[in-house]
């Protein structure tokens, strides 16, 4: 047996145990990092720092508080909140309680909340603020298992019988710890593998969403596989941003207890651009949407600069992606990146014209980006790649635990989603759709047997969706969702992910893009653009003071993104390309119900809401 299988075989039962097993080893070693904004935004934020033994003060204070409130095992705890130090804290404790977490977003309505707080049976609500206590409130009537709301914010929020704070649930579990000093040892000691540890509802594109199960074995598995990879060690600093109601977020809280690195906490989006050159981090976990962004921002910036700037970069943009190709395909060969001496050259020249300011906005210590939840554009994956950020894709569902599948280290490969994750099997089947086995695999979806045996076989293969293709040496990639490919109405298959990710590559203005054209005899697209990108185009262009809706219904913006429309379809098939486009009046987002809270595209939303001018685009068209 390797030292791989060792170390995944032997794993403890929990993460619970893991975490009291890394408090042991390293107590005074820095945990996390967060920040605590300066008095009325008068100023940059203060870091402070959390040790292992200082974290779990907190989360023992936590657990016993919870226990005091009376949570028995495998009962559920929802957490309400955006991703912050409070909220990892508060996840470890419910579990060192050996009670189960329910994961809710902050963004997601009274209606939704009620729905998920009832079908979970949730008996408490650790709430982030204000607003998410006034959905629990709204609903109270609806919700009698809820017994408590636990507070973290305070401010605005009316504590009585009902609702406390996490301060006083942490003081009044301080003083049961006094009488029961061995409370959590024996609790994390009792709980067993399969017993229920998460509830991650799945935000569905109909109907309501699904409650995922995940045992305390699959985070323990997963902390042991993410840590088996080599891709993380003890001195890496990882910038933990995504949404921790989110299993790709949740995930990474358990391989950096396994692997005991530092962790930077802050969920605020709107600061990533700020917080990546003060915490400076080796490891970032990300979805495309973020890389599309700031390719589209780098881009909109040269362009903005003039014409030799904007043909400067272009130069270097496309040095990059020749670069990453060859120094690839050199490592796929040889097992070396190696390249040209001219091109080696050239590249040298570009990265002190461009690359070096990407690298250090980056923080200036970035060794790798893992990228996941939805597909990244190639030729924007390769861009990176050429400048020096790595990213890594990988692949994964809420249903297996997030990190089935990760590009591994130096032999990364852009435009596939790399090798299985220790433990894990994978098979393609006869259509294409992949399967993966292993311990990661979800119990099934909460109360509905029905649903579960639609995508679980017995014999414990899991039916993901996706469709896929295997290389020979194991590496993975993705082409579509399977109820996303479109057939045209003349029998031709197109992956509207793979058309949309080529757009996000060559026009440096869009935020959103859905190819649509099932039982058409033509594609067309709907397209968002990005705001600050477009409004500073508009500005430059003779668009100036006018809103978001009207740069977009303008003439001048129909014919540039036309252009980008030209550009797009010249490197397409004839069945794939774009004959009609429209522009849509504001970007698709999380409130509406476009987006998923992890950024992803809600097609069947997208689609209904915007019919009219989806109709348009087809009508006097004649259908085959």
């Amino acid at each position: 047996m390797s030292d791989t299988q060792t170390l995944i075989e032997n794993r403890p039962p929990s993460v619970a145990a893991l975490f009291l097993e890394r408090v042991a080893a390293t107590p005074d070693a820095e945990a996390y990092r967060y920040p605590v904004p300066s008095p009325a935004g008068t100023g940059p934020d203060e870091w402070k720092s959390l040790s292992w033994s200082q974290a779990a003060g907190r989360v023992y204070a936590i657990a016993a508080g919870l226990i005091e409130l009376g949570i028995e095992p495998e009962q559920r705890v929802a957490l309400a909140s955006s991703t912050r130090v409070e909220w990892i804290l508060a996840d470890l404790g419910i579990l060192c309680a050996g009670g189960a977490t329910t994961t809710v977003y902050p963004q997601t309505n009274s209606d939704e909340s009620a729905f998920i707080l009832s079908d979970s049976q949730s008996r408490v609500l650790i709430a982030e603020d204000a607003a998410q206590v006034a959905k629990a409130v709204e609903r109270r009537a609806e919700l009698p298992a809820l017994t408590k709301v636990v507070v973290i914010d305070a401010e605005g929020v009316e504590t009585d019988d009902w609702v406390i704070t996490l301060a006083e649930l942490e003081k009044r579990g301080a003083a049961y710890l006094e009488t029961h000093p061995e409370l959590i040892k024996e609790r994390v000691g009792a709980i067993t593998a399969e017993q229920l540890a998460t509830l991650i509802y799945t935000s569905g594109t109909t109907g309501r969403p699904k409650g995922v199960r995940l045992p305390h074995d699959n985070w323990s598995y997963m902390a042991k596989a993410i840590a088996a990879t080599g891709l993380l060690g003890p001195d890496d600093t990882q910038y933990l941003w995504l949404p921790l109601a989110h299993v790709f977020g949740k995930v990474l809280t358990s391989g950096q207890i396994e692997i005991g690195h530092v962790t930077a906490v802050d969920g605020r989006v709107d600061k990533i651009i700020e917080n990546l050159p003060v915490v400076r981090p080796t490891y970032m976990a990300a979805v495309p949407r973020i890389f599309e962004k700031v390719y589209n921002g780098v881009a909109a910036k040269a362009r903005d600069g003039g014409a030799a700037k904007y043909k400067i970069f272009q130069w270097a943009a496309e040095t990059a992606r020749e670069y990453a190709k060859a120094s690839q395909d050199s490592f796929r060969r040889t097992g070396t990146a190696s390249v040209p001496f001219a091109l080696a050259v050239k590249h040298k020249a570009a990265d002190a014209l461009v690359y070096a300011k990407i690298r250090e906005a980056f923080g200036g210590q970035l060794r790798a980006c893992v990228s996941g939840a939805s597909a990244l554009a190639p030729e924007i994956g390769y861009f990176f790649s050429g400048a020096g950020i790595h990213i890594l894709e990988g692949y994964g569902l809420t249903e297996t635990s997030a990190a089935s599948f990760v590009n591994p280290g130096e032999a990364y490969r852009t435009g596939t989603v790399g090798k299985p994750v220790p433990g894990t099997e994978v098979r393609i089947a006869d259509d294409g759709e992949i399967l993966l086995r292993g311990p990661g695999i979800m119990q099934g979806y909460h109360e509905q047997p029905e649903k579960t045996a639609e995508v679980l076989e017995s014999d414990g293969w899991f039916h993901t969706g996706d469709i896929g293709e295997l290389s020979a040496d194991g590496y993975l990639r993705i082409t579509d969702r399977k109820k996303d490919l479109i057939k045209t109405s003349g029998g031709k298959y197109v992956a509207p992910a793979e058309v949309e990710g080529q757009f996000k590559a060559v026009c440096p203005y869009v935020s959103n893009i859905l190819v649509h054209g099932a039982d058409r005899n033509y594609c067309t697209a709907l397209i968002a653009l990005d705001e600050p990108t477009i409004l500073q185009w508009a500005a430059d262009n003779g668009l100036e003071g006018r809103s978001y809706a009207e740069v977009v219904a303008a003439p001048q913006t129909v014919e540039l993104v036309d252009g980008y429309v030209k550009q797009l379809n010249e490197g397409l098939q004839r069945w794939q390309t774009i004959k009609k486009f429209r522009l849509l009046p504001r970007d698709l987002d999380v409130e509406h119900g476009e987006i998923t809270p992890s950024l992803k595209l809600k097609r069947p939303v997208v689609e209904r809401e915007y019919r009219g001018l989806i109709d348009e685009m087809y009508a006097g068209a004649r259908e085959a």
